[in-house]
């Protein structure tokens, strides 16, 4: 007999006795009359809170579910906070969204409440990317910010990034208050909806060029670009807002031949062409490579629906088009700047770049041959942004990125911009065509000099309340009982990043973590083999990246050193019991 717990069905009785719609207390309703107690435990079993990525979530009625008041609240919860950080100071915040489904509608809800608080907003009137949006925050002078969005999600997601003062999306402590106030809210009566129009000041597309002038100070050779004006680029938006500002801006830079995959052009939150509308997905990358091997593109490009990813193809060796990784792709453009700095006299060793504890080690090599500080920060690009805001005036940023295919050159945003990473790619694509190279043969390079580095990204996805439990089951068992060797190699050193600790297995010492608190494990070989477990902050899911790693001579098979670190990341995942 299928049972549904009672405090569930106690908070689904609230809303139906609530001050909620019509349409939504339907249905719940007709999850309880049908009996689809799963459905309903899913949506209520928990209240969405601050990711690594904000709030994030399915879209429909629930506490558990993105709809109009989970989003008040998360908004009510904001507004309380910034009214006690900031006193009587006058408070503003800008608002953005994207192209999924009911984007646009949550966002009037947000600035209404924002603006049924006293709080000005300034309020973009069309879609959006999320860089632009970190960016206004700054140039506007606000104290916060909102992007709608669910970055790469599937069609049925919408989320909330909430940003600080910098540009930064929300961190510890500051998440966390959020949620405490938010937690404060008993009631969807104690939300403000009605909004004042007299506080909301609309940013039109002429705020476009501020940002794009911003973007193009951060181009690194810009000489290259007038050389190579005729480069074929194929870009993709898949249905996002990079529509609206990669090909313009790549046109502004001087490039001639942008061409677009129209079908993909046109924003739409159902992503019609694809199953995910992800650049890390082959699938959602074929029509792009389509349109390449038509025209002869010299690169492809694809950024997901709210432009803070990208995903890029090259040429390889046998002039076939190969999809590149966010690590390979970082590879390609942390060395390109770091190159480029040094070509202009740029370095004087006040220089830093900022990468993940997942994302390539390879990066943290590039960066010590260059002479260049390498900070790893948690998983999310907002630890990274704060690391660029801490360190303002004091050293030097250069670039930053991680495996998940996002990248940042400059600091005019604090968040991951598929919009500046598109421009540095189509000039590096330029930089090294002019000397007769192409992109594949640039990232032998680095490897060849600095060591071939192969990861592998594994997601197990689970569902709703069983799937939480199973992955904290899963991460309790790589803590209770770790693993002594991994594809032959005895693990050295145990990092447990929620217990803030670095385990020496060799002499048996400990020493601090200094990051935050964060359910990480990472396990690291005496031949540098990395294997880090990790339950996603955004998604339902648990993630295991494996990296392994090998040096090799220019006289040494390419591809037969790539396939025997693939195998070994197979013997890997097949030792750890990780399903592919």
């Amino acid at each position: 007999m299928l049972m549904i717990d009672e405090a569930i069905l106690a908070k689904a009785q609230i809303w139906l006795n609530g001050n909620y719609d019509l349409d939504t207390k339907n249905e719940i309703e007709n999850l309880i009359n049908n009996k689809e107690y799963d459905a309903l435990s899913d949506a209520f079993y928990k209240d969405l809170e601050f990711g690594t990525g904000g709030l994030r979530g399915i879209m429909g009625p629930g506490t558990n579910r993105v709809n109009k008041y989970t989003i008040g609240m998360a908004t009510q919860g904001l507004c309380n906070h910034l009214k006690n950080k900031y006193g009587e100071e006058k408070i503003s915040v800008a608002i953005a969204h994207d192209s999924r489904n009911n984007s646009d509608e949550l966002s009037h809800v947000t600035r209404d409440v924002f603006t049924a608080n006293g709080i000005k907003v300034y309020f973009f009137s069309e879609m959006r990317p999320t860089p632009q949006l970190s960016y206004a925050i700054r140039e506007l002078g606000c104290k916060s910010g909102v992007m709608l969005t669910a970055s790469h999600n599937p069609k049925e997601y919408n989320g909330y990034k909430a940003y600080g003062n910098d540009g930064c999306q929300v961190v510890t402590p500051e998440d966390v208050q959020i949620i405490d106030e938010v937690k404060k809210i008993e009631s969807v009566d104690q939300v403000k909806f009605q909004g004042k129009s007299d506080l909301v000041e609309m940013i039109d597309s002429s705020f476009d060029q501020k940002f794009f002038d911003a973007v193009l100070s951060q181009c690194l050779e810009k000489e290259i670009v007038k050389k190579q004006a005729d480069l074929k680029i194929v870009f993709t938006p898949i249905h996002g807002t990079g529509a609206v500002s990669v090909p313009p801006i790549l046109k502004e830079m001087g490039f001639k031949n942008v061409i677009t995959v129209d079908e993909q052009m046109i924003p739409d939150g159902n992503f019609p062409t694809v199953v995910y509308p992800n650049p890390e997905e082959t699938e959602a990358m074929t029509m792009a490579l389509n349109k390449a091997k038509e025209v002869d593109a010299d690169i492809v490009m694809a950024t997901d629906p709210d432009a803070d990813r990208v995903g890029i193809a090259v040429k390889n060796d046998k002039n076939e088009f190969v999809l590149l990784n966010g690590n390979q792709t970082a590879a390609l453009i942390f060395e390109y700047a770091m190159a480029s700095w040094k070509r202009n006299g740029k370095l004087n060793g006040n220089q830093y770049i900022v990468k993940t504890i997942v994302t390539s080690y390879l990066l943290d090599t590039i960066a010590d041959s260059y002479g260049i500080k390498c900070y790893n920060t948690l998983t999310g690009f907002k630890h990274m942004g704060t690391v660029i805001t801490r360190l303002e005036n004091i050293e030097e940023f250069v670039v930053g990125g991680e495996e998940s295919y996002g990248y940042l050159v400059g600091d005019h945003a604090r968040d991951k911009d598929a919009i500046v990473s598109c421009c540095i790619l189509a000039e590096m694509c330029a930089y090294y065509k002019e000397k007769g190279q192409s992109m594949f043969t640039a990232l032998k390079g680095i490897h060849y000099q600095h060591g071939l580095f192969q990861e592998k990204l594994i997601s197990i996805r689970k569902e709703g309340k069983s799937g939480a439990d199973e992955i904290r089951i899963m991460m309790d068992g790589f803590r209770s009982n770790p693993p002594k060797s991994i594809a032959g190699g005895e693990v050295v050193r145990q990092k447990d990043f929620l217990e803030q600790l670095d385990h020496d297995l060799v002499t048996g010492n400990s020493s601090k973590i200094d990051l935050p608190v964060s359910n990480v494990l990472q396990f690291i070989t005496a031949d540098g083999t990395r294997v880090s477990a990790r339950p996603s902050g955004t998604e339902p899911k648990i993630k295991f990246y494996c990296s392994v790693n090998k040096k090799i001579s220019e006289d040494e098979s390419y591809d037969k050193a790539v396939e025997q670190l693939e195998n070994k990341i197979d013997t890997i995942l097949t030792d750890l019991g990780i399903a592919t």
